[in-house]
């Protein structure tokens, strides 16, 4: 109905031209003294109304395939959609269409190159991953069957070593993971307790090198999200936690329950971060005052996180005071589990 009345406004200054011929017809009958003056003048309005709306019905009606035939185009512009829209319109508009043509088939020539590029980058970095993991895996087998032979200094620095690779390399790969169009999220009940002992497990040796506090609350309490990446967003955490902590370093894992959310609670006592810096700390790269703490931060374990916590569907809320600690929640949203 809209699309209708957008019509008749866009036509009626010819209705308005149809009806002062009219009046200029009715005027020279009646000058003329024409004996039918009356019924003629009365037909020949009637004639210009039916002849205008007729018109108008007609340019609607087309109006409305050609629409119709241009949205079929713009969602898939192939060989039949721009051959169905080309026999709908005038000359001048097919002249303009096929300009538009050209420049849609570019655009998605370079999408299509773009996507064989990133599927590229994706495939060299998680081959990339897999092949460093060898390595990886050849230093913990030393560190694990010839403990004897290894100082128990060498054999902490060491195993500090592999932690860290082992962090960066995971770091990659969910960088590439993210960025994919392909997502291989499996959401289940994860217990709370489980999840967060592995990552402390996994971090252990940068924990126990900085020689953490680990005050863990959580009491067999359960969630209903992808265990891996919520795994990974608590290292990412962890990691931040580590990498800025200060004298007599603490770690406490709490959660709080609300009959809206889950909020599990990761505090630290580091070095924190000042308030007008707070806004920014998951955005890329982002790494605040360079001080001595920061200065070979990369400022994306934090972003990976707020990314991983969209595709969750989980939210992040960080409070801090400068040099007394760094205070992260992640928001579970209540889950009927029937």
């Amino acid at each position: 109905m809209r699309q209708l009345w957008m019509t008749l406004k866009r036509y009626a200054p010819w209705l308005l031209l149809l009806l002062t011929i009219d009046a200029f017809s009715a005027l020279v009958l009646w000058l003329s003294d024409a004996q039918a003056f009356t019924s003629l003048i009365g037909l020949i309005v009637l004639a210009s109304l039916v002849l205008f709306s007729a018109i108008v019905l007609i340019l609607y009606f087309k109006g409305k395939q050609n629409r119709s035939l241009f949205q079929a185009f713009l969602r898939e512009p192939n060989v039949v959609n721009t051959e169905k829209l080309l026999n709908a319109v005038s000359q001048q508009e097919r002249e303009q269409l096929h300009l538009l043509v050209s420049v849609l088939e570019e655009k998605q020539k370079r999408i299509r190159e773009a996507e064989e590029s990133l599927r590229d980058y994706e495939e060299y970095v998680e081959g990339w991953v897999h092949e460093s993991k060898t390595p990886l895996s050849l230093l913990t087998m030393i560190l694990d069957n010839r403990t004897d032979e290894l100082s128990p200094s060498l054999q902490a620095r060491l195993d500090y070593v592999r932690s860290q690779l082992q962090e960066d390399i995971t770091q990659m790969l969910y960088y590439a993971r993210l960025g994919s169009s392909t997502k291989d999220y499996r959401f289940e009940i994860v217990e709370l307790g489980d999840a967060v002992g592995e990552v402390l497990e996994d971090y252990a040796p940068l924990l126990e090198e900085k020689r953490f506090h680990i005050e863990n609350r959580l009491q067999g309490e359960i969630v209903y999200t992808d265990r891996r990446g919520l795994q990974f967003m608590l290292g990412q955490i962890i990691s931040n936690a580590i990498k800025y902590s200060g004298n007599k370093p603490n770690l406490t894992i709490s959660l709080q329950q609300t009959a809206e959310a889950d909020i599990l609670t990761i505090a630290d006592n580091g070095i924190g971060v000042k308030s007008y810096d707070l806004p920014y700390i998951f955005q890329k790269g982002f790494t605040g005052d360079s001080n001595d703490s920061r200065r070979k931060a990369t400022g994306m374990g934090l972003y990976l996180t707020r990314k991983m916590a969209y595709d969750l569907n989980l939210k992040l809320e960080a409070e801090s005071r400068w040099e007394q600690g760094l205070t992260i929640s992640v928001v579970f949203p209540k889950v009927a589990l029937d």
